[in-house]
């Protein structure tokens, strides 16, 4: 079905003195950025612009693995990204172009980025469904001067988008790491990349609008007002509207915060199925966000392989809300349900905006209610982590997570909502749990193809004070995740609920759920590259709720719902951070 957006494979080559590079590209060669065998220099002369030449060399000198002095690599520190390790993407199967996702090629080496003017208005960003008409019309106006600039241009919409797909798709290597991937997704880099990415987003906006307080909406899925596609998006002669969509998610239809894409749609009203997503909202904001690592998503240290496991909020609704925007009749879900592809649609911008603001909310929250794990890390492996990007004045820019962490220096702020959510804690179900003791032993790994899996856990401590509860928190951990990164992967994990089929959506029972969108492919073939990482699920509310402080087993049901995936294992742990 992808077949009829292929361009040819063109191969071109470019012969200064001695030199010859060898481009492989399905457009124009002057859009492709690999050929950084080429120095500046040598560029200039060549007529060949040198905002759109660049490719990492493996073996490089400048990419050399860092060593402790004893000839073996260290592990730790931040991640660090260069356009120089910046590589052809690793796409899944049947991707629509393009198929290049580095950026061009700077001039000058990146500048460290400086802190707004703290005289400068702060910006307000507003919910998409409350900001009003004549104010989407300027985001509008903003995609379409975005889309008009040249290609070429790292302003363009062009290169906005794939920004996205370099950073999620193992174009970046590890500086010093070249043999490792960065993928800023399943980690703790999920929030602070994405806010670093819309800050520059909106500032280009504003730039070309001629606007300077010009602030990105957000679409507030997560308020009932706000659980629609917005109509603005709908509208096919706008330039806001993404043709690689669900056709049949469109207004009036309230999204699924839980969608997965071979079940379908659900039977749901519209009232049941408002009150499912606050259900779905309150989990993961609230019961599997205690500690920063359960919120934000686990260490990710220079030296290290990617994906070590997933926030709350990444795993779904982030994910589930990708996969429900995206067109399930492409091989990939195109646009939004992959990554490669999601920021080619007007629409990721709003919704990554909303993330952004649920990452304020968390940490208000925490300080509202005396949630002492809802703080940031402090860790300066995080803190001094960097990523690239090109401003409004086509700059490029290195920023780290510490200069992103608070939003009033960064001049902008989110007009106030209301969280509904934050009541809708969900009721535990009676009597799903009648089975138990007739379990036979589950030897791990075990393979989800298509019948559940339910394995009795040991809880090393029961029975513990508020004061041991406020100072750690008890943690199932899912470990040795695996799926072969072909297709989108869901499961579903359920405690103390062996009759997990009796158990209504949004009953307290379903713990959490593991949402994965397709991963790419090394070679193009179909061959999927392995997607490996965990899975952490926070019990102290949730062991409370369902009456099973005292017990020293808890029943631990994973009920496949898309997608072949492997289970490593199961077990419980303390966690203070």
């Amino acid at each position: 079905m992808a077949s009829r957006h292929r361009a040819p494979l063109v191969a071109c080559v470019f012969l200064i003195g001695a030199v010859a590079t060898v481009i492989y590209s399905p457009f124009p060669v002057s859009l492709n950025p690999c050929a950084y065998s080429l120095p500046r220099a040598l560029l200039s002369v060549s007529g060949v612009d040198p905002y759109i030449v660049s490719c990492a060399r493996d073996g490089d000198a400048a990419t050399a693995p860092l060593s402790d002095g004893s000839g073996h690599k260290t592990i730790g520190g931040p991640i660090v990204t260069s356009l120089h390790t910046c590589s052809k993407p690793k796409l899944p199967p049947h991707p629509l172009p393009p198929l290049y996702c580095c950026p061009p090629m700077s001039a000058s080496e990146p500048i460290n980025f400086t802190l707004p003017d703290p005289a400068e208005p702060l910006r307000v960003r507003r919910p998409v469904h409350a900001v009003g008409a004549e104010y989407m019309a300027k985001y509008e106006r903003a995609i379409a001067l975005m889309k008009a600039l040249p290609p070429t241009d790292p302003r363009s919409f062009y290169q906005t988008a794939n920004i996205h797909c370099a950073y999620c798709t193992g174009s970046y290597h590890q500086t010093g790491n070249p043999e490792l991937d960065v993928q800023i997704h399943f980690s703790w880099f999920f929030y602070p990349f994405h806010r670093a990415y819309l800050y520059f987003f909106e500032r280009i906006a504003a730039k070309l609008l001629g606007e300077p307080g010009f602030a990105l909406p957000f679409w507030s899925w997560d308020l009932p007002e706000g659980m629609q596609l917005p109509p603005e998006f709908a509208n096919s002669s706008s330039p806001l509207y993404d043709p690689v969509r669900n056709p049949r998610h469109v207004p009036p239809k309230i999204v699924d915060l839980e969608f997965v894409r071979e079940v379908g749609e659900n039977n749901f009203n519209d009232e049941q199925q408002i009150q499912q997503n606050l259900r779905v909202m309150y989990k993961q904001m609230i019961t599997n966000a205690a500690l920063p690592s359960l919120f934000h998503g686990q260490p990710f240290r220079a030296g290290e392989a990617d994906k070590p496991g997933a926030g709350a909020v990444e795993l779904f609704p982030h994910n589930t809300m990708h996969t429900w925007t995206g067109d399930v009749a492409e091989p990939n879900v195109e646009n939004m349900g992959v990554y490669y592809s999601a920021g080619r649609d007007p629409l990721f911008y709003p919704h990554h905006n909303n993330i952004d603001r649920l990452w304020v909310a968390w940490r208000d929250i925490g300080a509202s209610r005396g949630y002492r794990g809802h703080v940031d890390f402090t860790d300066p492996d995080w803190l001094d982590s960097s990523f690239l990007f090109y401003d409004e004045e086509a700059r490029l820019v290195r920023i780290t997570v510490r200069e992103v962490l608070d939003i009033e220096k960064l001049r902008y702020r989110f007009d106030g909502v209301d969280m509904p959510w934050l009541d809708a804690r969900p009721p535990a179900t009676p009597d799903v749990n009648s089975k138990r003791g007739l379990l036979e032993s589950v030897r791990f790994p075990v393979s989800l193809d298509g019948a559940a899996v339910t394995a009795e856990v040991k809880r090393p401590r029961v029975l513990r004070s508020r004061r041991e509860k406020d100072a750690q928190e008890e943690v199932l951990v899912v470990e040795g995740i695996e799926t072969d990164g072909t297709d989108m992967v869901k499961f579903d994990v359920y405690v103390n609920a062996m009759e997990h089929e009796k158990v209504e959506p949004g009953g307290r029972e379903m713990a959490e759920s593991f949402v994965c969108l397709s991963h790419p492919s090394m070679d193009g073939t179909g061959k999927g590259m392995a997607v490996k990482t965990s899975m952490r699920v926070a019990l102290n509310e949730l062991l409370e709720d369902l009456g099973a402080d005292g017990d020293e087993i808890v029943t631990v049901t994973l009920v496949p719902r898309h997608g072949k995936v492997k289970i490593g294992g199961l077990r419980i742990v303390y966690m203070a951070e």
